[in-house]
């Protein structure tokens, strides 16, 4: 028994950091970029050795969480996967469907992947932090840190909390009051940067190089991305164990849109799907759409723009990811859009009043940039589509201020409600006379 105990295989013989140009292998430490190129760092996996581990039944088997794929992420050896994050629901969006371009032939093809559900913060970049913390433990990290724009402040806040870690988190001044809220509440200190998110990744890229900080998109930043595969591994899952035929993908850094793309390659090289090509759409706003301007330029180089949007959690102007979210698109045959301030409102709207969910700025991006890829004919209505819906929408209540008009109260009494009927829900009162002669006749 201790003989097979010790010959058992551990994870980290299974992967490690290299570079993604020039292909140097820089083993496992907290870096993350090539010491030799500059070009960024990625985890590469054995998979020959990694294949015979994991099958869909022992999946299957596991708890549902985004640990069920622990064989698949870059996580330390012996580490205590507890932290019941991931696997977030995969709903189907028929009446969402019929409102786009296209009406009812999509009312069984189109799917959100909600992470406007996810543990603990309500965001998907819970998962990404939890990946990122059990390195951050590894290598001996006390305090951790990252650069935000909302939803990763609050992510690092919360489990630094439930780990044990001391957390200083960074954010531009104008963020939104609940997103701010969401990550005091914790404990954490946060630092509040005059400027937008470009500077304070700048300013947090200058402090990991002389504090002993562990900066999960900075430092830990090649094993934090790999969180991010797990949204791909539970499409195909949730979907039968096939992949889809396009998914449309928020884009801030645009690191996510090229891990969901990396979590379907590897799920086909491991024999968990069948091979398909699946076209990838990313999704920007209109005030800081780098990448999209790019794709819809036939380049991949980005060209940095200064953010002016209200969806706070897209506006890196910079994006890290970009050149590699823009090629991840080209290569697959997809394309890129972006909305305007109003046309995201509308998108949250449209969102919550058709399929019942709030989602953040992000995600009216993601519905209203949809809604123009049907329009144009890129998506079609009988293809299995998935929407990425990243956060709630109580993270960005002041996007929706002054679209919504507090009614004025009226008396308790049956008269006054009836009365307020006929003014106001004029078209919708018929329905509530006939409910209420139905309850004079005791049918109610």
């Amino acid at each position: 028994m201790s003989n097979q105990a010790s010959t058992k295989p551990k994870p980290t013989q299974f992967y490690e950091l290299r570079c993604r140009e020039c292909h140097t292998p820089w083993g496992n430490q907290p870096i993350s970029f090539c010491q030799k190129c500059f070009a960024p760092l990625e985890v590469v996996y054995d998979w020959a050795s990694i294949k015979p581990l994991i099958s869909r039944d022992e999946i299957a088997r596991r708890g549902t969480t985004l640990w069920r794929y622990k064989e698949l992420l870059p996580l330390p050896d012996e580490y205590d996967a507890s932290l019941p994050v991931g696997f977030t629901p995969l709903v189907k969006a028929a009446n969402l469907g019929d409102a786009l371009p296209g009406g009812s032939a999509r009312n069984k093809s189109l799917y959100l992947k909600n992470d406007a559900s996810c543990f603990p913060t309500l965001s998907f970049k819970d998962r990404v932090v939890a990946v990122a913390l059990a390195q951050a433990r590894n290598f001996g990290f006390e305090v951790v840190s990252c650069s935000s724009t909302g939803n990763l402040a609050n992510a690092v806040a919360a489990q630094a909390a439930r780990g044990g870690f001391k957390a200083c988190v960074f954010i531009p001044s104008d963020l939104e009051s609940a997103k701010v809220l969401g990550t005091e509440v914790y404990g954490a200190q946060i630092v509040r940067i005059a400027g937008n998110y470009d500077h304070v990744n700048r300013l947090c890229s200058q402090i990991a190089d002389k504090h002993r900080w562990g900066f999960v998109n900075v430092n830990l930043r090649p094993y934090y991305a790999e969180g991010s595969k797990t949204v791909g591994y539970e499409i195909a899952e949730q979907l039968g164990w096939r992949l889809p035929d396009n998914v449309v993908v928020p884009m801030a850094g645009g690191s996510l849109i090229t891990k969901i793309y990396k979590a379907f390659k590897e799920l086909v090289e491991l024999g968990l799907v069948e091979a398909k090509n699946v076209k990838f759409f990313g999704a920007q706003a209109t005030g800081c759409s780098p990448i999209s301007t790019a794709v819809k330029a036939g380049r991949n180089e980005i060209q940095p723009q200064k953010p002016a949007t209200i969806a706070r959690s897209l506006a890196i102007g910079n994006p890290a990811d970009g050149f590699y979210a823009a090629r991840t698109i080209a290569s697959t045959g997809g394309w890129a859009e972006d909305a305007s301030d109003p046309e995201i409102v509308d998108g949250i709207a449209l969102l919550a009043e058709t399929e019942g969910i709030f989602t953040e700025t992000a995600g009216g991006v993601t519905v209203a940039s949809a809604r123009k890829l049907y329009a144009q004919g890129r998506i079609k209505p009988e293809e299995t589509t998935v929407l990425c819906i990243t956060g709630n929408g109580l993270k960005t209540t002041d996007a929706l201020v002054g679209r919504y008009e507090a009614s004025e109260p009226i008396a308790p009494k049956l008269a006054a409600l009836e009365e307020y009927l006929e003014q106001k829900l004029v078209g919708v009162y018929e329905a509530f006379g006939e409910a209420r002669a139905g309850a004079r006749g005791g049918v109610l």
